[in-house]
Parts: C-alpha cells; sequence; structure tokens
C-alpha cells in the first residue's frame, strides 16, 4: 500500500497507535528516537549474515555500536546492493531510492531493486533516483554489501531473500516491531515513525548531506507511513524531519498530488462501484460495526485502472461512522484477494491479519487469500474482537 498497512502481503506485498505494527507486513511508526534491535557484537563475516533473531540491544552504547558497524560496512563497501520489501509502497521505496542517492554520492557502486513482480506503483514513479533501479536478475547473487528495507523478514524479500543470505554482511533497516532479526546488523527501531526515519539517520552519521532528490524519497516515506501526517503516531518529532526535508527542497504539495491526489477517470467509476456494493455489518467487530466491499480484476480491468491505483477506495469507507472495521477486498492479477483493513482503534486488526497469514498495524493491516470474498470476510469477521474480549490476551 502506499500507505500505512505496507502492502502487507508478499503476494500482493509499524494505548493504540495508527501505526503501531504487528507483523513482517506492515509498518510500525511511533515515535522518532532512534533505538535499534542490535545483533551486538560479532566481527566475523558469517556472524554478519542471517542467523537466528537477537535478543534488543538496550538504547545507549550498545545502539550506538549497532549504528558504528553499519556505517563502517558501508564505507568499507566499494559495491552494495539495497532491497526493500515486494510490492513496495511510498517508505519502502523511498527511503531505498534515498539511501542509494547518498551512497552514490559517497562514490559507492549502488544497485537498488526488489522482488517481483518488478513493477514500480504508478503513484510512486515521480520519486527521484530510479536509474539506480535494476530487475532481480541484474542483482550480483552474493553482495558484498547488502542493506534491506523495510522488510521485517528475509520472505518480504522475495526473491530476493537468497541473495541476502550469501551476501558477505547484510544491513537490517527496519521499523517493524515483528522484525525476526534476521541480518548481522540490524537497524530496527519499532517505534521510528517509517523506515524513512532510520534511513534518514544513516544518512546523517555517513555525512552525507541532505539535497533535494535524498529528501524527497524520505518524505514520501514519511508522509506515506504518517498518513500524510494525520496519524496518532505524527509526533513533533516527526513534523521536526518533515521541516528539515522542507529545507532541503521538498515541496509537499507536489508529493501529496503525486500520493493521493490524483487519477484516472475510470478510478471514479471504480470507486462508485466499490462504493455502492458496500456492506454495513452494525453487530461484527465485537458490536462495533463493519463496512466492506469488493473490487474484482474485471471491475478495474474494464475501466484501465491499475491495480495499485485502488488504494484511495478503503479511505471511503473508513469514513463510515457505525462500523470500527472497514475492509476492501481487492483482486490482483492472481486471481487472489488483497484484503486490505482499517480500524479506528478499539479493534485490533493487525492481529487479526496476523492470523490470516498477513499483518501490519494495529489500525491498519491487510493480507492475501484465496477463494470467494463472502468466504474470506466470514473468516476475517471471526478473527476480528476488540480488546477485552474474552479471546484477548
Amino acid at each position: 500500500m502506499n500507505g500505512p498497512e505496507g502492502r502487507a502481503h508478499a503476494a500482493a506485498t509499524g494505548g493504540p497507535q495508527e501505526c503501531r505494527l504487528h507483523d513482517a507486513e506492515g509498518h510500525a511508526t511511533g515515535g522518532h528516537d532512534i533505538v535499534p534491535r542490535g545483533g551486538g557484537g560479532g566481527g566475523a563475516r558469517g556472524a554478519m549474515r542471517g542467523g537466528s533473531a537477537a535478543p534488543a540491544v538496550p538504547a545507549g552504547a550498545a545502539a550506538d555500536l549497532e549504528w558504528d558497524r553499519a556505517v563502517q560496512l558501508i564505507r568499507a563497501a566499494e559495491e552494495i546492493c539495497l532491497a526493500c520489501h515486494v510490492a513496495p509502497d511510498g517508505d519502502a521505496l523511498g527511503s531505498m531510492l534515498a539511501l542509494a542517492q547518498a551512497l552514490r554520492s559517497l562514490g559507492k557502486r549502488c544497485v537498488a531493486s526488489f522482488g517481483e513482480p518488478f513493477t514500480v506503483p504508478a503513484i510512486l514513479r515521480f520519486l527521484p533516483g530510479q536509474e539506480l533501479l535494476v530487475e532481480p536478475a541484474r542483482v550480483p547473487a552474493a553482495p558484498e554489501l547488502m542493506i534491506s528495507l523495510d522488510a521485517a523478514g528475509r520472505a518480504r524479500l522475495g526473491g530476493l531473500a537468497g541473495h541476502a543470505d550469501r551476501a558477505g554482511a547484510l544491513v537490517v533497516v527496519d521499523h517493524h516491531a515483528s522484525n525476526t532479526g534476521f541480518g548481522g546488523v540490524r537497524l530496527v527501531d519499532p517505534d521510528a515513525a517509517a523506515t524513512a526515519v532510520l534511513v534518514e539517520e544513516l544518512i546523517r552519521r555517513l555525512g552525507v548531506p541532505l539535497d533535494r532528490d535524498i529528501a524527497q524519497g524520505l518524505y514520501a516515506g514519511l508522509a506515506s507511513d504518517t498518513g500524510s501526517f494525520k496519524y496518532p503516531c505524527t509526533t513533533p518529532e516527526v513534523h521536526d524531519l518533515a521541516g528539515r526535508l522542507l529545507t532541503a527542497g521538498v515541496r509537499p504539495d507536489a508529493v501529496s498530488r503525486e500520493l493521493w491526489d490524483r487519477a484516472p477517470f475510470g478510478y471514479l467509476q471504480v470507486l462508485a462501484g466499490a462504493l455502492a456494493r458496500a456492506r454495513l455489518e452494525r453487530d461484527a467487530a465485537a458490536g462495533l460495526g463493519l463496512v466492506w466491499t469488493t473490487v474484482a480484476r474485471a471491475d478495474r480491468a474494464a475501466r484501465d485502472v491499475e491495480y495499485d491505483q485502488l488504494e484511495g477506495v478503503i479511505d471511503q469507507l473508513r469514513r463510515t461512522d457505525e462500523a470500527e472495521v472497514a475492509v476492501v477486498c481487492k483482486e490482483n492479477d492472481r486471481g487472489e484477494w488483497y484484503v486490505s483493513t482499517r480500524s479506528k482503534g478499539a479493534v485490533d486488526v493487525g492481529r487479526a491479519c496476523v492470523e490470516l497469514g498477513g499483518g501490519g498495524h494495529r489500525t491498519a493491516a491487510a493480507f492475501t487469500m484465496g477463494g470467494e470474498p463472502a468466504a474470506i470476510i466470514d473468516r476475517l469477521r471471526a478473527a476480528l474482537r476488540a480488546p477485552g474480549d474474552p479471546d484477548d490476551d
């Protein structure tokens, strides 16, 4: 998704907070402080690669050590490969392209990619730095140094997961609370509002000044995962960072238009059909209400609307006063249903989506499933529950 759920499943695609993260598919977005979960120790080349999850390192010296290790690896490497999660959203792609351009300014040979399908979403084609993107097949099979961005687990790298396993060193930059602990150096902060927050910190520690192109990628990531700065995770620190990015030359009106405020006429027709099919179930979601609709592949194909242009549908559904939870089932090109969910905070949709094989935030999550939409909604309905329910942890 270009938005809070982070295109939450690999088949398609961080008190309650709008961006609180639950699983590998979503994005945590709480505060701004950089308190990464590191691997601790380990100078051996093998220890820099995958491995099992390590305990979270505390803030302070241990966290700084992890940052220092990342900076040292980057400075020592001649060629660096960057990878973000499949079906990238604004935070994943924006962060990756921003870092790629920063590394290029340091004289590094750098390529950036993501797993198949290798297609940049239409709403993200304005981002600078895309000349550094290469198809997955062109990524070195065993990179000297690989940096994973916005992926909570190696599986989220899709076809590039094996490259991460074979890399001489693997740095993970991520803000998912459910990060699996992969990688040898882990800059993981589940309280960061976006992976872009962590990337900006890394760029600063590398001594690279922000120019307009680097800042634009970071701003797209920050705006995407804070819902255009309207979610509760939009802290004063988030606005401070946004201000620095604007000072570097970002035009917020231009970025906002690309991300949220443009669509082909056919989209309006698809949206009208989706709203006409919407169903309100007042007793669902622990009696707090569920509103849901569907967008079949044929609906958008008939109007020449791309799949990744459907994200705004759920923003219309979530306005419903009588429903705590809004859901849109979107059929992808493989005939599976990508199910986007939103909650106003009382129901944990992230946990429900985890139970169904996906994940995301407490209030924004998704999963992908085959079958008929009605049957999928039945399963989701059963998984939804409010805090305090008998089955609640």
